[in-house]
């Protein structure tokens, strides 16, 4: 590896991304084998294709056969750690493109590291579950706030490392507990606004709306490989959301301080039957998945926190890795519907504290 690139920098899969828009860039890349394919051209050529992902993104390598990487596939295998360097660019057709790369194990030191992930994103993520925890003290409603302390409790650790999707947003180890973190910001933000909305019901909403992701969406302790689960596979996350709260929900009313609650209004089957509704049509409509639409205030406020949160974090992910086709324009990313165009820039005031104006 040494002959081929002397001198590296050590880059994360998102990086060299970014890096590659602006041009070819050589890089060492760590990261976990999620996949492994081999397949042919159409004149009937081998190729491996190799799906890599660290604690952000993934990436595709493709190993032609008359490359060195192809003899060293052979001996690869799913859920492998790699150490991976190669000439790095951008192309409109496969995206991030990988050239001369070659690979190795990584040591058990570099993949400790790795399985850490990067001390900003680790940083961030704990500081969203610490916001999560604030958010569901805050919580009046005895019932509500006790299921929510039940999940974290019994599901924490499971939690903080489920993504929110296996593509499209916050698709990575961690990304359920930045989606849910920056859901709440925007759900007290809509309480404050509209002070008619239930604010205990819509944070427990909020946590929970996704909560069967933890099947459907589970990564392993010891790596980035999502494996697919028969009961995520079978039911979907809303269906096994609802058989979550419905469980958690009769060990709530078990519980000794549970004989305290009975004349307390709204009724507990009606704070169970209004919570379960949240989950079942937080997705809008019947063809994109719910069982039922929206039909509260509270339903409505959190399918559209969670559309705006998912839409924005596909076009911030977007603008960081679509190719550039113009001045301030960018190449669409899937699902979002057209090219993407920068944002306007915020105002910024001059120093006296006033506008500078502008040459006629």
């Amino acid at each position: 590896m040494a002959g081929l690139f002397p001198t590296l920098e050590t880059l994360t899969i998102s990086q060299t991304k970014r890096a590659a828009i602006e041009g070819r860039v050589e890089a060492l890349v760590h990261g976990q084998v999620e996949a492994l394919v081999r397949k042919e051209t159409k004149d009937g050529k081998p190729f491996w294709e190799v799906t890599l992902a660290d604690a952000e993104a993934k990436m595709t390598l493709r190993a032609w056969s008359d490359a060195p990487a192809f003899a060293a596939c052979e001996q690869l295998a799913a859920r492998d750690f790699l150490a991976v360097t190669g000439e790095f660019t951008h192309s409109s057709g496969f995206g991030l493109d990988a050239r001369r790369w070659t690979c190795s194990a990584l040591t058990d030191a570099e993949r400790e590291a790795l399985l850490a992930g990067p001390p900003a994103l680790r940083e961030k993520q704990a500081a969203d579950f610490a916001f999560i925890e604030e958010s569901v003290a805050s919580v009046g409603d005895p019932r509500l706030v006790g299921l929510a302390r039940l999940f974290l409790a019994d599901y924490g650790a499971h939690f903080r490392r489920s993504a929110a999707a296996r593509g499209n947003h916050h698709a990575r180890r961690g990304g359920l507990v930045e989606h849910v973190a920056q859901m709440m910001r925007a759900a007290l933000a809509l309480a404050s606004a509209y002070p008619a909305l239930n604010r205990d019901l819509l944070i427990a909403g909020v946590l929970f709306h996704d909560s069967g992701k933890l099947w459907e969406n589970a990564l392993p302790a010891d790596g980035f490989a999502m494996p697919f689960d028969e009961r995520g596979e079978l039911l979907g996350h809303i269906t096994i959301g609802i058989e979550l709260v419905n469980t958690l929900w009769r060990k709530l009313l078990a519980a000794p301080e549970a004989s305290a609650w009975a004349d307390l209004q709204p009724a507990p089957e009606d704070v169970r039957l209004h919570l379960l509704h949240l989950l079942a049509a937080h997705h809008g409509e019947l063809q994109f998945g719910s069982p039922v639409v929206p039909k509260t205030p509270e339903a409505w406020a959190l399918h559209y926190v969670d559309n705006l949160d998912a839409k924005l974090e596909m076009i911030t992910a977007g603008y960081a890795t679509a190719k550039p086709l113009a001045a301030r324009i960018q190449e669409r990313v899937w699902p979002l519907p057209g090219n993407l165009v920068a944002p306007l820039v915020k105002f910024q005031p001059a120093a006296s504290g006033g506008a500078k104006p502008v040459a006629d």
